[in-house]
């Protein structure tokens, strides 16, 4: 029973809150009841995050997060952020960066767990549990 998980910048933004997201992800592992998990975090530009996103979605613009789930049991998986966009969307929900950030890896971890957003339910019982795990950090 372990949990793995890394950090990485490859993104301009020099002051990303890097152990606030490692928390943010062992705190949302913890309230999904996952024990076992690797979990790499990854902070893009958004010309990366926008080719990986026509790479593997088919989707021609750039994005907040890409998640791939690579194994269930035990869990591990890649968080893709595309800080720019998470900039600029921290600015129109006049939010913190650094809440915009956390609630990014708080959704891309889960999307990891299992969650879907594919519906209007499905992202309000996303969100729900967003704010409930940016609350206990």
């Amino acid at each position: 029973m372990s949990k793995t998980i890394e950090i990485f910048n490859s993104s301009s933004l020099k002051y990303l809150p890097i152990k606030r997201a490692q928390k943010a992800v062992e705190t949302t592992l913890k309230g999904e009841s996952v024990s076992n998990a690797e979990v790499n975090v990854i902070y893009m530009d958004d010309p990366d995050i926008h080719q990986m996103n026509q790479e593997y979605l088919n989707h021609d613009y750039p994005t907040d997060v890409i998640t791939f789930p690579l194994n269930e049991t035990p869990l591990e998986g890649e968080i893709y952020i595309g800080a720019e966009t998470a900039v600029k969307q921290a600015e129109e929900y006049k939010v913190s960066l650094t809440n915009e950030l956390l609630r990014l890896v708080i959704h891309g971890t889960l999307h990891l767990c299992g969650y879907d957003d594919a519906t209007d339910e499905e992202r309000h019982d996303m969100h729900l549990l967003e704010n409930k795990y940016l609350g206990l950090l």
